[in-house]
């Protein structure tokens, strides 16, 4: 695929390393955090990036969670993923949540989650009496219909 999204991140604190992918093929960028800090077992915490960010219009962009953070640690983002509109202009900060049994200790510069950008396409929403047929025979069935 040869389409691209071009998407302005101020750095908000010189000292942090400018996210870019890891590898040629990824699909998204890690976020690091701005400060260390520490996360207690079943709590949550807003950690700042240290960039802030401008998605263009016909864009928004994903907070995921990191799997290694999850495995290691039982670190996650809360609202994953967390939703960046095109009207933001502020700095990308992540709700992170520790599901472990340790207290989890984050250091700055510590990569802490993944940003995602995706187009949007334009939605329409259309109030209907009836709604079409199903291309299958799942209809209403959902919640684990599929085995």
């Amino acid at each position: 695929m040869t389409s691209s999204i071009t998407v302005h991140l101020q750095p908000l604190d010189p000292g942090l390393p400018f996210p870019v992918k890891s590898r040629p093929g990824d699909a998204a960028v890690d976020l690091p955090a701005r400060h260390h800090g520490e996360i207690l077992p079943g709590e949550r915490a807003l950690v700042p990036t240290g960039f802030a960010i401008a998605v263009p219009e016909g864009a928004c962009a994903l907070v995921l969670p990191r799997s290694g953070l999850a495995l290691h640690h039982g670190v996650s983002v809360v609202n994953g993923p967390g939703l960046i509109d095109s009207g933001y202009r502020g700095e990308i900060k992540v709700i992170l949540v520790n599901h472990g049994n340790d207290t989890f200790v984050y250091e700055r510069g510590q990569r802490i989650a993944q940003l995602l950008v995706l187009p949007v396409p334009n939605l329409v929403l259309v109030a209907s009496t009836e709604l079409p047929a199903a291309p299958d025979d799942r209809g209403q069935q959902g919640f684990g219909s599929s085995g």
